[in-house]
């Protein structure tokens, strides 16, 4: 059997001709067009759009605020707003897959800092190379797209998309936690304000985490269940929000944002790229090819990742055609030094378990929560990017929303996104009783030794790949990624091919045949 269940790498298919996976792309989604506009009409997606928009302007502050910081703010909120969610408006109307989400991520950010510090050494100005890097990146990007390269993600499996998912999952908790502690700091506001920060993040957090499993419970009525389900980040966000104004003489950290439509640092939308000498011109294509590496890998992996069978999505993929519409965007952004964006994992993992149904199901004597089906619209992608280009009119208000409040939602979905990430409830078993190991596939057909011994080859390009990202040579995070497919090719070897199979059966069905086969 193989490794890969064969309806996730459906749109994966090489055609052998120019724009041929593009083609394919557009007629596999094209009859779904308006129907992608009428599944929009309903409460969840009310709920989810809601949702997902405080979590993607919090995800544009907090990634602007730490491009700015890496960059001299050269590059900040403002024009990661911008990017964001002019961007997001084109991806939800003509991409393939409309659930994905754009956004800035943090092996982005990291590259972006990098660069910065690379051209600082050589003397050569920022916003242009920058710009070039993006320029070529773009043309790389799209080129990828017409050759139908997007095919090799065939080569990937649930092992690299695990270590990744848990990898973005990691950075956002680490990020907020980092965040939330600095307050007990010397660059604090005191201890009142630490308590009362510490106090909205997890407020925030157990808020979110209550309601979303609302459904779920026995209590109140199945209309108001769903109701505090779909809502309940949101709910959290506004309760939070209302709780830190009713303590106006407490300093909190505010986003900051400008407080009119202009550039971080009041420089021109536009960069003369000639600024730049010509060796760079022709120079940044090396790092350009960098970049192309992780951010085609960024974008491939989180559609795969939405794609997955577990999401039960009927209209198909578009994963040439969602390249296609991410390299323009990142070609259009260079010319204005506007950030990079691409599929954000843990933003569009939860916007497919927002707008889905759930139940729960046992396999193999343990407790799963089942996607029963998906709302598939490009309704709630359109309308969380067109509030956040009018977040830019209404900065006043949104600036009122504490960073604390933000870093608990980021906390939220950080653990949202590793819940059913097989690799970490394998790392759990490191902590738990072996007499109480959950009846699962793979511990019924694939002995407890050889489970951990998997786990930790998992665990160890985990590490790697995060050290990787924090060193000197960080910019070489990319190719480590990619290294992540001959490292399971290899590892497989000392492992019997049906243990390999049981460790990376892709979708719960698939779970559940080898349940009752093994």
């Amino acid at each position: 059997m193989n490794t890969t269940n064969g309806s996730i790498n459906e749109g994966l298919e090489r055609t052998g001709r120019l724009f041929g996976g593009i083609v394919e792309d557009i007629k596999r989604r094209a009859p779904h067009y308006l129907d992608d506009f009428k599944q929009g009409l309903h409460s969840k997606v009310a709920g989810t759009t809601l949702f997902l928009y405080f979590a993607a302007l919090a995800n544009a502050i907090a990634f602007g605020a730490l491009t700015g910081a890496l960059t001299g703010n050269q590059i900040g909120i403002m024009e990661m707003i911008v990017v964001t969610a002019i961007g997001g408006i084109v991806f939800a109307l003509f991409s393939g897959q409309p659930l994905t989400i754009l956004g800035g991520t943090g092996p982005i950010t990291i590259f972006t800092g990098l660069l910065f510090l690379a051209c600082a050494q050589l003397e050569i100005p920022f916003l242009a190379t920058y710009a070039w890097v993006g320029i070529w990146s773009g043309i790389l990007m799209v080129i990828l797209a017409v050759t139908d390269a997007s095919y090799l993600m065939k080569f990937f499996t649930r092992f690299t998309d695990e270590i990744f998912a848990a990898l973005i999952s990691v950075i956002f908790i680490y990020e907020a936690a980092k965040d939330t502690i600095s307050a007990f700091g010397p660059e604090g506001f005191g201890l009142s304000s630490a308590f009362l920060t510490l106090i909205l993040a997890l407020g925030t957090f157990l808020i979110s985490r209550i309601l979303k499993n609302t459904v779920n419970t026995p209590y109140l009525q199945h209309n108001l269940r769903e109701f505090l389900t779909d809502f309940g980040p949101s709910i959290a966000i506004l309760a939070m929000t209302f709780f830190a104004l009713s303590f106006p003489d407490v300093k909190l950290n505010l986003p900051a944002v400008p407080e009119t439509f202009a550039t971080t640092t009041g420089r021109a939308w536009t960069v003369n790229i000639f600024d730049a000498p010509t060796w760079v011109i022709f120079g940044s294509i090396g790092p350009a090819i960098l970049a192309t590496i992780l951010l085609f890998l960024d974008q491939n992996i989180t559609t795969r990742l939405v794609n997955a069978t577990d999401n039960k999505l009927k209209k198909g993929a578009g994963y040439h055609l969602d390249l296609l519409i991410v390299g323009v965007i990142i070609l259009v952004a260079s010319l204005f030094a506007l950030p990079w964006i691409v599929a954000a994992t843990v933003h569009s993992l939860n916007h497919v378990r927002s707008l889905a149904t759930v139940d729960v199901v046992d396999v193999g004597g343990q407790k799963k929560e089942k996607i029963v089906s998906v709302r598939e619209t490009r309704v709630s992608g359109f309308l969380i990017h067109v509030m956040i280009a009018a977040s830019i009119f209404f900065s006043a208000y949104f600036a009122m929303i504490p960073m604390a409040v933000l870093f608990g939602l980021f906390l939220y979905m950080g653990f949202a996104s590793l819940g059913g990430n097989q690799f970490y409830d394998r790392i759990m078993l490191w902590v738990t009783d072996p007499k109480l190991y959950p009846e699962t596939h793979y511990l019924k057909i694939v002995p407890p030794k050889v489970v951990h011994r998997f786990t930790f080859i998992q665990a160890i390009c985990f590490v790697i790949l995060w050290v990787l990202k924090t060193s000197k040579v960080g910019i070489l995070f990319p190719l480590m990624i990619a290294a992540l497919v001959p490292i399971r090719m290899y590892a497989s070897k000392f492992f019997e091919k049906k243990h390999v199979e049981s460790l990376l059966a892709e979708d719960l069905q698939e779970e559940e045949e080898m349940w009752e086969t093994g």
